[in-house]
């Protein structure tokens, strides 16, 4: 019994959880129960196939690996291998590093290349068309970070994806309904998009029909087979680079060769006595998170009710000043000097908080007034998805296309998507106003650098025990589903399901708007707030926070699938009959 009680308590500083649940009488709802690791994505496929590497004794890496690809034949809105993002793995040691695959500008890129003749930003060269994407990083980035961590051959983690490409899977209602949307508008003006993802025949999608994805299958197999050096150097590259200097494009087999991923530090920070893991620039989502959660724990804000106007009220002014923090500072730190250790100290957040007034908001643009802007929007259509494995490994995964399914751009002979991250840097270089645009330097378009993010995945530790995975899609409002979810659990003691499914709330210092998801708060508090001076927005939705959450009493681990995305899972290798097998069917439950 000693032994027993020993080997329990030794579980809360591992992935290895109990033999069951905390009881045998009947639980609240926690999530899925995953004893031998568990993958939580917004595509529950790909979740099957992140599973399956784990039944045959792969790492939370490997498995974080096989599911990006799955996801990029499964969750074309945002899933690819055409666009770029960020990944944290955090070791059973609680060391941690972070793989930085974000997209860089072409070589021939220019500060003016979106402005048209009377020095106006065409938005719609950045919206769509062979001018839009950066340099693709995900492959490379998967690459770099399964060198490091991996433990299976590259091949068996990308060609499930190949296979499903090649063999077809089932179309839920959400992919028939974005299917249709595509092929019918912003895919019309691009053939290859059309053949890529149009029905045979011609027709709608619907719900239950098979797509079979040729050409990707063709990709994936030569990346599976040939690594990553397909992708930038191979046949791939030399389609890419024909069909840009077609089109007007930019991207050349030079610039896919001279792509890079990055391992960088994370940014790390405490709060309430947590461990905060998160990414560096050039993602500002860490840096802005560990900003916030700074002041908030010096506004000792765990003592005031979750949901009470007071709470609002000083989350909403901690989330404005971290979003002026970051229009004023963040951009790629191979290009500037980021303020990155100033920014997310405690002193920071001291000098911040003095100019919060409790019976008051705040005016954006006052405290803003040195650099009056309104940031340019980001796109909501990212995706995040979480891994742990039963070794005590943990992935955080964020990555994107830009907006939904980027550019719409598939590259004739290919088979996937090209990302429109170009837009995510400033456009009009000196030129900050009311109406949208930013030119501050910090973020200005130059050749091989990398545009700003506000991807954050993180990952909450308490000494050697890991509390908690989680990310999300949404543009700036990354950041914010971030904070809420990790605010509900380390400060609010909320579980992970709790943390998932509260009400989240919007503040990006300008426009000067605190959006907060219907049924959010109640009438009285929107009544206080307003009061405030606060602009109060409710109703819609937020995010989409694939989770993981570890138990504080037994060490028992959760897949927590964000309820907002109609496809998301918790998959684990014991509870998944496709992961045991390692064949996933591509049926929907």
């Amino acid at each position: 019994m000693k032994l027993r009680m020993i080997a329990a308590l030794a579980v809360t500083a591992a992935l290895a959880a109990p033999a069951t649940p905390v009881s045998t009488q009947a639980q609240p709802d926690l999530g899925t129960f995953a004893r031998e690791g568990v993958v939580v994505s917004s595509s529950d496929i790909a979740s099957d196939i992140g599973a399956a590497v784990l039944a045959r004794g792969g790492t939370a890496v490997d498995a974080a690996v096989a599911t990006a690809f799955a996801m990029a034949v499964t969750y074309p809105t945002a899933g690819n291998i055409g666009g770029g993002g960020f990944m944290i793995v955090r070791l059973p040691d609680g060391t941690a590093t972070t793989f930085d695959f974000r997209e860089r500008a072409p070589g021939k890129s220019t500060p003016t290349m979106y402005l048209d003749a009377q020095g106006n930003i065409n938005r719609n060269l950045t919206a769509a068309g062979y001018l839009a994407p950066g340099v693709p990083g995900t492959v490379r980035g998967l690459a770099m970070a399964h060198s490091r961590f991996g433990k299976m051959p590259w091949r068996d983690l990308v060609m499930p994806a190949a296979d499903l490409a090649r063999n077809g899977f089932l179309v839920s209602r959400s992919l028939a309904g974005g299917l249709n949307r595509e092929v019918a508008g912003p895919m019309k003006p691009f053939p290859g998009s059309v053949a890529a993802y149009g029905k045979p025949g011609g027709g709608q999608w619907a719900e239950g029909d098979t797509i079979v994805l040729g050409d990707l299958a063709k990709t994936l197999t030569a990346i599976a087979t040939d690594g990553p050096d397909a992708f930038y150097t191979g046949w791939i590259a030399d389609t890419i680079e024909k069909a840009m200097a077609a089109n007007g494009g930019l991207i050349t087999k030079a610039d896919l060769a001279a792509y890079q991923a990055k391992e960088r530090q994370p940014v790390r920070g405490t709060f309430l006595g947590y461990e905060i893991i998160s990414m560096p620039p050039p993602s500002s989502g860490g840096t802005a998170l560990l900003t916030m959660l700074n002041m908030l724990e010096a506004l000792e804000i765990q003592k005031l009710p979750r949901l009470s106007a007071e709470a609002v009220h000083l989350t909403t002014e901690a989330r404005r000043r971290a979003f002026l923090d970051r229009a004023r500072f963040l951009g790629d730190p191979d290009f500037v000097e980021v303020p990155v250790a100033r920014l997310i100290s405690k002193a920071h957040a001291t000098d911040l908080i003095k100019t919060i007034d409790p019976k008051r908001a705040s005016s954006s643009v006052e405290l803003g007034k040195d650099i009056v802007t309104v940031p340019g929007e980001e796109s909501d259509e990212t995706t995040h998805f979480s891994v742990a494995d039963r070794n005590g490994m943990a992935v955080s995964l964020t990555y994107t296309l830009e907006g939904g399914y980027g550019a719409h751009l598939v590259i004739p002979g290919t088979g996937f998507l090209l990302n429109n991250e170009m837009g995510d840097f400033n456009k009009k270089p000196g030129t900050t106003n009311l109406t949208g645009d930013i030119g501050t330097p910090a973020n200005l378009i130059a050749p091989g650098k990398r545009m700003l993010s506000s991807m954050t995945p993180v990952i909450v530790a308490r000494g050697s025990r890991l509390v908690l995975v989680t990310g999300s899609p949404g543009g700036r409002t990354i950041i914010n589903t971030s904070l809420d979810v990790v605010l509900g659990v380390t400060a609010w003691g909320l579980t992970g399901r709790e943390a998932v499914d509260a009400p989240r709330m919007h503040h990006q210092w300008l426009p000067d708007r605190l959006s907060i998801e219907a049924n959010g708060v109640s009438d009285d508090v929107q009544a206080t707030l307003k009061a405030l001076g606060h602009d109060v927005r409710v109703g819609g939705t937020q995010g989409s926070a694939q989770t993981i959450w570890v138990h504080p009493n037994t060490g028992a681990i959760y897949g927590v699938a964000d309820r907002r995305s109609a496809d998301a899972k918790a998959s684990t290798p014991t509870t998944t009959p496709e992961a045991q097998s390692g064949a996933p069917s591509g049926v929907r439950r």
